[in-house]
């Protein structure tokens, strides 16, 4: 495949749909955030999921801001850094829980349910060894709802991705604090609104017809060479 900049841009919407679809599989079966739940074949399998979403995720994101940049402003901006800088956190939580969490609740219980109560509340006698990991967790909520609000109204005010996903992504996120006074079986779900819009974003770019003005001067310059 020619590398152009309407294929990478493809590629781009390919990655978000990815993550995107990731993040609804996600929300769908992620098994409640309890100790018990951390040992099972359901709970590494989810989260290498999630490693996925945050890796595919963050490469779509990447397109799908260049793609409409110019119009989506400042506010465009903010909310891309933030949600990216979401993404990349996310990243080193989920990688924990996947690949490492497990092992620690079988040699260190204690360990792993203080790393439990980060998601749920209330503290363990072993918190204090968990350092800024808490604080950094709680951070990371702002960063999503503010970002994804941000962004999803930048890509509505843009006009060139479908509004309604920026529409969906606003409230996907603006949601995420209804987690909060679900059961832990339930509070996942509130992580599929998210996951549609960037999927539907990630499609839409990916199968939109264009022809970018350095793609036409790459096309050009093969004619006259």
């Amino acid at each position: 495949m020619e590398i152009t900049n309407a294929n990478l841009i493809r590629l781009a919407g390919l990655s978000a749909l990815t993550g995107g679809l990731c993040y609804v599989i996600v929300g769908v079966f992620h098994p409640a955030n309890d100790p018990a739940s951390v040992t099972t074949t359901s709970w590494a399998t989810v989260h290498v999921i999630a490693c996925a979403m945050s890796f595919f995720g963050l490469l779509g994101l990447v397109g799908i801001y260049a793609r409409q940049a110019v119009k989506a402003g400042w506010l465009g901006l903010v909310g891309f850094i933030l949600l990216s800088l979401w993404f990349v956190v996310v990243m080193g939580f989920t990688f924990v829980e996947a690949f490492i969490l497990p092992q620690l609740a079988a040699t260190t219980p204690a360990l792993a349910d203080a790393w439990m109560k980060i998601f749920n509340g209330g503290t363990s006698t072993l918190s204090l060894s968990l350092g800024v990991l808490p604080t950094l967790w709680r951070l990371t909520g702002f960063v999503y709802i503010l970002g994804g609000l941000l962004f999803g109204i930048a890509t509505f005010r843009a006009r060139i991705l479908p509004r309604g996903a920026g529409v969906l992504l606003a409230l996907g996120t603006v949601l995420a604090p209804v987690g909060a006074v679900l059961s832990l079986s339930a509070q996942p779900k509130i992580a599929i609104p998210t996951g549609l819009a960037l999927a539907w974003m990630g499609y839409a770019l990916m199968t939109e017809r264009q022809t970018p003005a350095a793609d036409r001067n790459n096309q050009a310059a093969k004619a006259t060479s």
